[in-house]
């Protein structure tokens, strides 16, 4: 996968379809999130950085306010702005998203366009964050206005809260929206405030998808934050942010206690590998990631057959400082950290030994990558004049 991949692809489809150029282009990456797991729904620090794949719309400005578009791969779509929110799909994420504008404050209007996406999907890289993403600055485009990386995040979140349903943080969209090119995002869930955290020299990134896929995990997901909120409440604090571990004590439920304990553990982690990254101590930042992987299988039981048995296997490869699942869990890709000079014997020994386990098997290919820290979501092409029905 390279990063024009998509963008050639949207505009080449947009010309075919429509027999123009597109006069509005945007783009949203994907993510990977380097530490920091689930801790953005408890008000901590997450570690994100944004990928080198992308969603991209290329289309043109409607009058009619209504939403004409295609896919690759999907069914095409269409809609009134002001439309009902209709049936589960990729409509929903694009539909939601202008119903969240509008609701918000924000200026949007309508457009044509085709979209292409380099993002694996179901991987846990937050391909469906950066069609909110994306989405979100066409119509914003499209309507000759404005809008904030934070306030685009914002949107992006209550499409997947108020109109998905899914009790989620907001990491996935503030990376693709915010990031920035060469660095990782230390974000502060509570503030969102961001401050860039660079890359150590010498290693790099390794995305390792399994090839497996969630299916019907969202209670789980929805379960946990439950566990989260109540260990809150039990020991008085806003967000599990605020407790520390000499509180642990004073949960009698053990499962709501180890819930709590990843939270804290993994809140201070994230502070921590902001520290190595920032000190160019890529060593201190793999056993970061380590020890993350560990918790989030003992205590946040959010892992799986795969993706332990991809950790483990990338653990023993030399050259490799760390690694971890990554996102939300239970299946979809981990991430390792690499020394540079090794990353291609690295990519190469898991590509050929790696196979998923007979309990949770492979359903896409299994893939692996280097990834360089890319920047967030952008314009690349402005609207001239409106499309005219």
């Amino acid at each position: 996968m390279t990063t024009p991949a998509a963008r050639d692809r949207a505009v080449a489809n947009y010309c075919e379809e429509f027999n123009e150029e597109p006069s509005l282009v945007v783009r949203a990456p994907g993510r990977v999130n380097l530490i920091g797991e689930h801790t953005d729904y408890n008000e901590g620090f997450v570690l994100p950085t944004a990928l080198p794949f992308e969603v991209v719309i290329a289309g043109a400005v409607r009058t009619d306010d209504r939403v004409v578009a295609s896919s690759e791969g999907f069914a095409a779509i269409e809609f009134a702005l002001h439309d009902e929110i209709g049936e589960r799909g990729w409509q929903t994420y694009v539909h939601g998203t202008a119903h969240m504008l509008l609701s918000s404050g924000f200026s949007a209007s309508g457009w044509q366009a085709c979209l292409a996406s380099d993002i694996p999907a179901g991987a846990s890289l937050s391909s469906s964050a950066a069609l909110e993403v994306a989405s979100g600055l066409a119509f914003v485009t499209s309507a000759g206005s404005s809008i904030t990386p934070t306030e685009l995040a914002q949107v992006g979140q209550r499409v997947e809260n108020e109109v998905l349903g899914l009790p989620s943080g907001i990491m996935d969209q503030l990376a693709s929206a915010a990031s920035v090119e060469g660095a990782a995002s230390l974000i502060d869930c509570r503030d969102l405030s961001i401050a860039n955290v660079p890359l150590p020299d010498g290693v790099d990134i390794v995305i390792m998808d399994t090839g497996t896929r969630r299916e019907l995990v969202d209670s789980e997901y929805a379960a946990r934050r439950t566990d989260c909120e109540s260990a809150a409440r039990t020991l008085g604090v806003r967000a599990l942010r605020d407790a520390t571990l000499d509180q642990l004590a004073q949960l009698d439920d053990e499962r709501v206690q180890r819930r709590a304990r990843h939270i804290i553990t993994e809140n201070q982690r994230t502070i921590d590998a902001a520290t190595a990254m920032r000190s160019g101590d890529a060593v201190a930042l793999g056993r970061l990631m380590n020890a993350s992987h560990t918790s989030l299988r003992d205590d946040y039981s959010v892992s799986s057959p795969a993706l332990d048995r991809m950790v483990d296997m990338a653990q023993q490869v030399d050259g490799c400082l760390g690694a971890r699942m990554t996102g939300g869990g239970f299946a979809g890709a981990a991430v390792a950290l690499v020394r540079t000079e090794q990353t291609p014997a690295f990519i190469a020994d898991l590509s050929d030994n790696f196979a998923a386990p007979a309990e949770q098997p492979s359903t896409k290919p299994v893939a692996l990558y280097s990834a360089r820290p890319a920047a967030g979501a952008s314009v690349l092409v402005s609207p001239n004049s409106p499309f005219t029905t």
